[in-house]
C-alpha cells in the first residue's frame, strides 16, 4: 500500500453511530428509490431558476447553508475518487446540519458487511473500500450482491455520474474477497468486463486506485497473449471492448466466467445485433448490466435488456409485447379513451414491480442533489434566417422529397396503383437517388424510402448553417459533383449570397452569422456569459459545424479548446485537464459523437448542444459532461433548435421517448401532448410517417401549439371538474410584430391562459421562443408531483394572505400572482416584459436572486387588487 493510501484509509470517519449500525444491519434489504428523498429536508441552493420557485425561497428561508469557499481550478486527472475526496473535505470543513444531509459522505473505516449472520464465509467489502463510499453506492453494492446471491443478473441503471464503476469493483472485491492484504490469483473463475473502447482506460485506473485485482484488457494486439494468461489462470478481471467481444465471442464464451458485466447496456437494445447475438452464447447467469439510459427509442429495448441480464424476468417476447408494450404506448396518445389509459396505468404499475427485482435505477435529484447546485435545461427555439427559410422550401420541392410526400396519390399515368407503386418508385430526375443508384439504374427493393434518411439530414444541415450542404473536398469526385448540382438547385437565385455552391474558404464569411439563425442567438448569449466569467461546452455533432463555430470564436476573440474524432487518444485527458484548470479557457468545442463519453469538464457551467439527435440519450449524456460530482456551479444547458424546421419535430420525438422511458422503467405519470403511436400506422398523429417528417412548419409555432393545445384541454377538464389547472410550466414565446408593451388589460387577460404573447423588441436575439424541458417532461414520479404541487399552492397561499389588505376582495390563482410578480420587478429594473424574459434567460443564478431580494426590499404595498 501506498503512503498516499495508506493516509487516505486513516483519515476520521464523519459519520454517526447511528449510521455504522444502520450499514450493518441492511445487509440484505434491497435499497428503496425514494426512501430517504424528501422534499422538505432537501433544500437545494441556489434552486433552479424558475423565477416563482425563487420567489418562494426568498418569502420563506431556508436554514442558512454552508457558502462555498472559492472556486479553485479542478484537476480532472484522478476520476471519481479525488471528485468523492474534495467533496469530502469539503463538507467536513463546513459542518451542514444533519438535518438536511440525505447521506453521508463518507462510511466508518469497517466492512461492509453483505452476507447474512447464519452465511459461511462472510462476504464484505474491505474497509479501506466502504469508507470512501457514498451512502447510495453502499445501498447499490447491496443491490448486486443480492442479484449475485439469487443466481440471477440484474441492472444498475444509476443515473450517469453516480459511480456505477466504483459500485460495480465494490461488489467484485467483496466477491472475490479482496481486502488489499492478500491477492490470491485463481481462486474464482475469472470476471468479464465487456464495455466502449474509450472507457477501457478508465476502467483500468479506478480498478488499481480501489483494489488490488489482477486486470488483463483483450484489445487490439495482446488479445493472444491475454487468451495464454486465462488459460494459465493469471487474470481475474478481464476488460474487452464491445468491437473485440463482438468478434472474438465465440472464443470468449467457451470460457467460464463467474461473473459477467456489460458497461453502457443499453448498446443491448438491439436484439438482432452482432453483439447482442454473441452476448446470448455467454454461459453464466450472472450477468450485470450498467447503464444510465436504459430505455432510449423504443420499450421493446427494455424487454432486450433485462431478458439478457435475467432471462424470462418479463415473459416471452410477444408476452411482452401484447402485455405492456402495446397498452403502455396505446395509453399514452392524447385522446385515447379513459378505458385505455386506466388499463395503461395498471400495466406500467405491474412492470415496475417486476422490474424493482432485477433494476435499481437512482437519479442525481435522490442522491447527490445535496451536494451539487442543480442544472436547468432551456430549449430555445431560434429563427431560421430569411435565406434558411428560402433553401429549406427550396429543399421540401425538389423531387426527391416529393416522391416521398406524394407516394399515396394516384399515379398520374392513369393507373390505379399509387405513385409509389408505379411511375414514382424511381426518381431518375432527382438529384439524391441518381447518385444512390450509379450501379443500379431500376433501384433498388426499398426505393423510393432508401432517400429518406439523406433528404433528412440534408434538412438538418439546412437548420443548422447552408455550408453545411455544400461538398465536401475530402469526398470522392462523384459525390462532389452530386452535392455541388444539390446546392444550386436548393440555392437557387440565392446563390451569389452564400458565396456559390462550393465550400467558402473565406474566413470572415464562414465566421459571420448573418445568414444563420442559430449562431446569431449563440452570439448574443455568449457576449452575455463571458464577461460574467462563465466556461461554456458546445456541443455539435458534425465535425463542419464544430470548423465554422471554430471560426467564429476565432473572430470573436474567444479562448478554446476542442475535441473531436481525430484528436488522439493520449492528448484527450491533458485536454480535459487543460480546460478544467485553465482559467483563459473559456470555450469548450466538442463532438457529441467523440464526447458523449468519459469526459468529466465540471469547471463549465453552460452547456450548449448545437443540433439535436433523435436519439434523446445523446443530448442527456452531453449534457452530464458537466453535470455530475465535482461540480460546484449552477449548470445551465441551452438546446438550439431552429424554429420551423424538421428540429422541431427531432425534439418533440425526443420529448414522447422520454415520456415513454419514464412510464415503462420509473412508473411515472406524463401529461399526453402527442396523437402519434410509436411504430402504428393508424395513429401516425403529428409525429411519425414520412409527410410529418417532411412537411413544411415555417409558419408554425409547432412545439409551442402541441403544448399549449394540451394546456388547453386541461384547464376544460379542470373547469368541468371544478377544480383550476395549474401547470407549472414555464414558456416564453415572441410575436414577430413591432407592438408595443401589453397593457394592463391585455396583461391581465393573457394570464388566464398558459402562454402570454408578447412583442419583439428592436434588438431581437432570434429567438422565437423557449421553455424548460424539466417543465415539459415530468421529472418526478406521480407521488412526488402531489407533495410538489400541495406544498407549492401552500407557500403561494400564505404569500397572498401576508401581502393582500382584504382577502374576500383581492383574490389571485397562482399563475395570475405570478404573472403580476414577474411585471413589477421588470418594471423596478426598467424594462419591458420582453426585454426582462430575454435577461433572465442569460442571467446567472446570483444576479437573478440579487434581482429577487431588491425587489422585496423595496416592495411596500400589495399586488393590484383584479379588476
Amino acid at each position: 500500500m501506498s503512503l498516499h493510501e495508506l493516509k487516505r484509509s486513516l483519515k476520521p470517519c464523519s459519520s454517526t453511530s447511528s449510521s455504522q449500525s444502520q450499514s450493518q444491519s441492511q445487509s440484505q434489504s434491497q435499497p428503496s428509490i425514494l426512501s430517504d428523498f424528501d422534499f422538505n429536508t432537501n433544500p437545494r441552493k441556489p434552486p433552479k431558476s424558475s423565477l416563482a420557485k425563487q420567489l418562494q425561497r426568498l418569502q420563506h428561508p431556508l436554514p442558512t447553508s454552508p457558502i462555498h469557499p472559492p472556486e479553485k481550478p479542478i484537476s480532472n486527472t484522478s476520476g471519481e475518487e479525488e471528485d468523492q475526496e474534495e467533496a469530502t473535505k469539503e463538507v467536513a470543513a463546513q459542518k451542514p446540519n444533519k438535518e438536511f444531509v440525505l447521506f453521508d459522505h463518507t462510511g466508518p473505516f469497517e466492512p461492509l458487511i453483505l452476507s447474512s449472520e447464519a452465511e459461511l464465509p462472510v462476504v464484505q467489502v474491505p474497509a479501506s473500500i466502504n469508507c470512501r463510499l457514498l451512502q447510495h453506492q453502499r445501498e447499490g453494492v447491496k443491490f448486486l450482491y443480492g442479484l449475485y446471491k439469487n443466481n440471477h443478473g440484474g441492472v444498475l441503471g444509476d443515473d450517469m455520474g453516480l459511480g456505477k464503476t466504483i459500485q460495480t469493483i465494490a461488489f467484485l472485491a467483496a466477491v472475490f474477497g479482496k481486502d488489499n492484504e492478500k491477492h490470491d490469483v485463481g481462486k474464482n473463475d475469472p470476471v468479464l468486463i465487456i464495455c466502449p473502447t474509450s472507457v477501457i482506460q478508465n476502467w483500468e485506473v479506478e480498478f488499481s486506485k480501489w483494489s488490488n485485482f489482477n486486470v488483463s484488457v483483450c484489445h487490439g494486439a495482446t488479445r493472444e497473449l491475454i487468451f495464454e494468461k486465462l488459460e494459465a489462470f493469471e487474470v481475474d478481471i478481464l476488460i474487452t471492448s464491445f468491437d473485440t467481444f463482438r468478434i472474438h465471442g465465440n472464443i470468449l464464451s467457451k470460457i467460464k466466467w463467474q461473473i459477467v458485466i456489460v458497461d453502457e447496456a443499453h448498446r443491448l437494445k438491439n436484439e438482432k445485433s452482432k453483439l447482442y447475438t454473441a452476448c446470448l452464447e455467454i454461459k453464466t447467469l450472472k450477468r450485470f448490466g450498467l447503464t444510465g439510459t436504459i430505455m432510449q427509442n423504443k420499450i421493446m429495448e427494455l424487454f432486450n435488456l433485462l431478458d439478457w441480464v435475467a432471462p424470462g424476468s418479463l415473459g416471452g417476447r410477444e408476452h411482452f409485447r401484447d402485455f405492456y408494450d402495446e397498452p403502455l404506448r396505446h395509453g399514452q396518445r392524447s385522446s385515447a379513451p379513459e378505458r385505455f389509459v386506466r388499463v395503461a396505468d395498471e400495466r406500467k404499475q405491474h412492470l415496475v414491480a417486476v422490474l424493482r427485482k432485477y433494476l435499481l435505477r437512482r437519479t442525481k435529484e435522490e442522491t447527490i442533489g445535496h451536494l451539487m447546485m442543480g442544472k436547468e435545461d432551456n430549449v430555445v427555439f431560434c429563427a431560421m434566417s430569411d435565406l434558411q427559410k428560402r433553401v429549406y422550401r427550396r429543399m421540401l420541392q425538389i423531387p426527391d422529397v416529393q416522391a416521398l410526400v406524394n407516394k399515396d396519390l394516384p399515379c398520374s399515368c392513369g393507373s390505379p396503383l399509387k405513385q409509389v407503386e408505379c411511375c414514382k418508385r424511381t426518381i431518375p430526375d432527382g438529384y439524391i437517388w441518381p447518385y444512390l443508384h450509379k450501379d443500379n439504374p431500376d433501384g433498388c427493393d426499398s426505393c423510393p424510402f432508401c432517400v429518406v434518411l439523406p433528404c433528412l439530414v440534408k434538412l438538418q444541415q439546412i437548420s443548422n448553417h447552408l455550408e453545411l450542404i455544400k461538398p465536401n473536398p475530402k469526398d470522392d469526385p462523384d459525390k462532389q459533383r452530386k452535392d455541388a448540382d444539390f446546392a444550386s438547385a436548393v440555392f437557387g437565385t440565392d446563390i451569389d449570397l452564400v458565396g456559390g455552391n462550393t465550400q467558402s474558404e473565406s474566413f470572415m464569411s464562414l465566421s459571420d452569422v448573418k445568414h444563420c439563425g442559430k449562431m446569431r442567438a449563440l452570439e448574443k448569449l455568449m457576449c452575455t456569459w463571458i464577461p460574467e466569467g462563465d466556461k461554456i461546452l458546445l456541443f455539435s455533432y458534425s465535425v463542419r459545424m464544430l470548423d465554422i463555430l471554430e471560426k467564429f470564436l476565432i473572430r470573436k476573440g474567444y479562448s478554446f479548446s476542442r475535441f473531436d474524432g481525430s484528436t488522439p487518444s493520449n492528448m484527450r485527458q491533458s485536454l480535459v485537464d487543460d480546460f478544467n484548470s485553465s482559467p483563459s479557457k473559456r470555450v469548450f468545442l466538442i463532438s457529441t459523437r467523440a464526447g458523449g463519453l468519459g469526459l468529466n469538464l465540471v469547471s463549465a457551467n453552460r452547456v450548449v448542444i448545437f443540433d439535436p439527435n433523435w436519439n434523446p440519450a445523446q443530448d442527456l449524456q452531453a449534457q452530464d459532461r458537466s453535470f455530475r460530482f465535482g461540480q460546484k456551479r449552477h449548470v445551465v444547458v441551452f438546446r438550439l433548435l431552429a424554429a420551423g424546421s424538421l428540429e422541431e419535430l427531432v425534439y418533440t420525438r425526443q420529448v414522447y421517448k422520454q415520456q415513454l422511458s419514464n412510464i415503462a422503467v420509473s412508473g411515472k405519470m406524463e401529461k399526453r401532448y402527442f396523437e402519434g403511436v410509436q411504430d402504428s400506422k393508424e395513429f401516425q398523429g403529428e409525429l411519425f410517417g414520412i409527410c410529418n417528417l417532411f412537411r413544411d412548419l415555417s409558419d408554425k409555432l409547432f412545439t409551442s401549439e402541441i403544448i399549449e393545445l394540451h394546456e388547453q384541454q386541461g384547464q376544460e377538464r379542470g373547469q368541468n371538474s371544478g377544480l383550476e389547472h395549474e401547470s407549472g410550466t414555464t414558456f416564453v414565446r415572441y410575436r414577430e410584430d413591432n407592438e408595443s408593451d401589453m397593457s394592463e388589460t391585455d396583461s391581465g387577460t393573457a394570464s388566464k391562459g398558459h402562454h402570454v404573447p408578447l412583442p419583439l423588441p428592436n434588438d431581437d436575439m432570434g429567438i422565437v421562443y423557449a421553455h424548460r424541458n424539466e417543465d415539459i417532461v415530468n421529472s418526478k414520479p406521480e407521488v412526488q408531483v402531489e407533495r410538489v404541487a400541495s406544498t407549492l399552492e401552500n407557500v403561494l397561499m400564505s404569500k397572498r394572505k401576508a401581502n393582500e389588505v382584504s382577502r374576500k376582495e383581492n383574490v389571485y390563482s397562482s399563475r395570475e400572482w405570478k404573472k403580476m410578480e414577474f411585471s413589477l420587478i421588470a418594471r423596478q429594473m426598467g424594462m419591458g416584459e420582453v426585454e426582462f424574459s430575454k435577461w433572465l434567460l442569460a442571467a446567472s443564478p446570483a444576479r437573478r436572486e440579487k434581482v429577487l431580494q431588491d425587489y422585496y426590499k423595496s416592495k411596500e404595498k400589495p399586488p393590484p387588487s383584479k379588476s
